[in-house]
């Protein structure tokens, strides 16, 4: 039997129209089951909607059915994905239970830290941190090696864990030779810390929450800024 042109036609319409009426949201979870998304909204591009993943951005079109992969730049080569990763993690960040932290400190400005011992662009934050007055620094660890777990346990196994830290931080721990403590507690802490911070979305060292924003990497320049007398800390910015 001929199916007839028209009726062929009224089929393709009748599809187009289902399709049309999913919502965005919809249309992913159909095409996508398997994607653990936490949002879904209208990007800076018509057409193509911002998807938060665990960790990051991923971009949906659902006139195509299909995933970009990759940063939106503006025109101003603003990385326009990177400051929106920036603001969630931020958001995230500001969540985090800081009695889980290690804590150095007592100023008036609150900083919160994520750093592993043997990264050098941690070091170098350390370093510049450290020279700073004022400061409450919370400092989470994410260790990426069976050294830099090991030096974070020596950390906090130590019964001056400052003192250990900045040994650690400046290089005095490089040669191994020292004996962590082995502790349950601690072994566990590393883990909780690992848990929290994967959550919060943060995949790298080192990061940095000051006055409520978020800093990727060893940015000097906006560390600095941060820091500086033009940007005095709020009143809170935690729960």
């Amino acid at each position: 039997m001929k199916i007839s042109a028209v009726v062929l036609t009224a089929l393709a319409l009748l599809v187009s129209t289902v399709a049309a009426a999913m919502t965005p949201e919809e249309s992913l979870k159909k095409n996508f089951p398997d994607i653990p998304f936490q949002s879904i909204s209208p990007s800076e591009i018509k057409g193509l909607y911002e998807v938060v993943v665990p960790g990051r951005i991923l971009y949906y079109s659902p006139d195509s059915e299909k995933i970009i992969v990759g940063d939106i730049v503006s025109k101003e080569m603003k990385n326009l994905t990177r400051e929106k990763m920036s603001l969630l993690i931020a958001a995230r960040l500001r969540q985090l239970p800081l009695d889980k932290a290690l804590k150095i400190g007592e100023g008036k400005t609150i900083v919160v830290e994520i750093t592993n011992p043997d990264c050098q662009y941690c070091r170098k934050s350390s370093d510049f941190l450290s020279r700073k007055k004022d400061l409450t620094r919370y400092i989470f660890f994410m260790p990426f090696s069976p050294e830099s777990e090991a030096k974070i346990e020596y950390i906090l196994c130590a019964k001056d864990k400052a003192a250990a830290y900045d040994k650690a931080m400046t290089g005095g721990l490089d040669d191994m030779k020292f004996k962590a403590c082995g502790a349950k507690e601690v072994k566990q802490k590393i883990r909780s810390n690992q848990e929290i911070l994967a959550r919060a979305g943060v995949r790298s060292t080192p990061y940095f929450l000051i006055n409520g924003q978020a800093v990727m990497g060893a940015d000097m320049e906006m560390l600095e800024r941060l820091l500086g007398p033009d940007n005095p800390p709020p009143a809170t910015y935690f729960p």
